[in-house]
């Protein structure tokens, strides 16, 4: 009895083992056929597990980033305000500053998941993880980073108006209206990144 329990489990682990050494060698054939996107895949994992270990502990409680990120939008979407004929209220005091508002409407606060650092990172990232030449890259990462702080500006200008018109349309827009905007303008820099600058493979015979 013993001995044919014994040979049923060397039996299940020969084929575990099997089963193992055909799915390695189904990933090393797949790694062979598509490198490239072996490479997105792991240069992106590594990527955004080194910007978040870095974002996590030292760059937010250690730094001041967020806050001047916030402070920018905020005295940029002032101006945008003033320029249109808005008419802003005065700061609370001197120093950074994260909130902004208009006469006869309560204002908005910026805070840390909203003024879009995280997001920068992530376009950047994978960004860094697509294929393409790295000359063209070290403008359009930049240039996209700029992009998405001037949308999420605008996104800051468009509540403080929705909060003007109707307090009770603000929390709707920021939690989904503007989120699916800033994301689109996201997916958006991917796909024009994809178009003008990721070579074309030509299909194998």
């Amino acid at each position: 009895m013993s001995t044919r329990l014994k040979f049923g489990d060397g039996t299940r682990k020969a084929e575990q083992n099997i089963m193992l050494g055909n799915i390695f060698q189904k990933l090393r054939d797949f790694a062979h056929e598509q490198p490239e996107l072996v490479r997105f895949a792991v240069v992106g994992l590594l990527g955004y597990v080194a910007w978040h270990t870095t974002y996590s502990y030292y760059l937010r409680p250690t730094t001041m980033l967020d806050e001047y990120v916030i402070h920018s939008m905020v005295t940029t979407s002032e101006w945008i305000m003033g320029a249109t004929g808005w008419e802003v209220l005065p700061p609370s005091g001197p120093g950074l500053r994260n909130t902004i508002g208009i006469i006869n409407a309560g204002g908005v606060q910026v805070g840390d998941p909203c003024d879009g650092v995280v997001l920068f990172a992530l376009f950047a990232v994978f960004l860094i993880a697509f294929p393409g030449p790295w000359r063209h890259k070290l403008w359009f990462i930049p240039l996209g980073v700029l992009g998405l702080h001037g949308v999420n500006i605008l996104r800051v200008c468009g509540l403080i108006v929705i909060q003007w018109i109707n307090p009770e349309w603000l929390q709707f827009n920021h939690d989904y209206t503007f989120t699916i905007i800033v994301y689109a303008v996201v997916f958006a820099l991917w796909y024009l990144w994809a178009k003008l600058f990721v070579p074309v493979q030509s299909a194998k015979p």
